[in-house]
């Protein structure tokens, strides 16, 4: 007998999430199923899923905090990241934008026939994938998805002081502490263009950490070094400014 498929309820309704486990015990009789767990909102789903291992996410659209889109983005950078099938209010517009992406859904009320298929299909379903998701957010993620020591850390967009490629990495430096992302930096930019603002090639600052702007003529080795550097609230680095982006020292009218 195949091992049953693990489901994870998500949804800020306690009706909701009742209704789809009434609904899942049906379903049961034509496939195995088990519940794995209920949460709340998107971030008590994350911490779930650090713990537990899922196959398929329930998971409704319009949650206070964070929403849906944003909780499945995150879910892709698990190890093993579940198959998301939305729950959704959503009109007929956002329902053929969530087709054409190959994410399933079901449109609420929903009916046991529908859940039914879209478990099945989620067997075959491969997950979206970060840039589709990314596609079909109403806006940009609230936090950055961190994968260390077997659990997810969150990091809020709001307290990166700035972003930093090196190699394959992305140092994300927030007033507390440093972490390690596996994203493009360039793909950052284009998410979070009204936050950041690129001073150099490979980093990234936030706009309104900006204190200013300094001109230096010997780095901290000995090394001669003449430039603009950025200074930063809440971080004692001197970032340098690159020659081709040294427009910005002018836009942010610190010359």
């Amino acid at each position: 007998m195949p091992d049953p498929l693990r489901i994870l309820i998500v949804d800020d309704e306690a009706p909701a999430r009742n209704r789809l486990k009434e609904l899942l015990q049906d379903c049961a009789a034509g496939q195995p199923l088990a519940l794995a767990g209920e949460a709340e909102n998107g971030g008590e789903a994350l911490g779930f899923l650090a713990q537990n291992a899922v196959d398929v996410v329930l998971l409704d659209i319009r949650m206070p905090g964070m929403d849906g889109i944003e909780a499945a983005q995150h879910m892709q950078r698990l190890p093993s990241p579940p198959a998301i099938v939305f729950t959704t209010a959503y009109d007929n517009h956002a329902i053929q934008a969530f087709e054409l992406n190959a994410i399933d859904y079901l449109l609420k009320p929903v009916r046991v026939e529908r859940l039914c298929a879209a478990l099945h299909k989620a067997k075959m379903l491969s997950a979206g994938g970060v840039s589709a998701l990314r596609g079909l957010a109403p806006r940009g993620r609230t936090h950055l998805s961190v994968y260390e020591r077997g659990r997810v850390v969150l990091v809020p967009v709001e307290k990166i002081l700035y972003l930093r490629a090196e190699l394959k990495y992305v140092t994300v430096k927030t007033a507390e502490r440093e972490y390690l992302v596996e994203e493009s930096l360039s793909h950052l930019e284009q998410e979070f263009d009204r936050r950041f603002v690129r001073v150099h090639r490979n980093c990234l600052v936030a706009r309104a950490c900006i204190a200013g702007f300094e001109r230096q003529v010997q780095d901290g080795s000995g090394e001669a070094f003449s430039g603009w550097v950025v200074l930063l609230d809440g971080c004692i680095e001197k970032l340098p400014v690159s020659r081709r982006q040294q427009h910005i020292v002018k836009e942010f009218g610190r010359s």
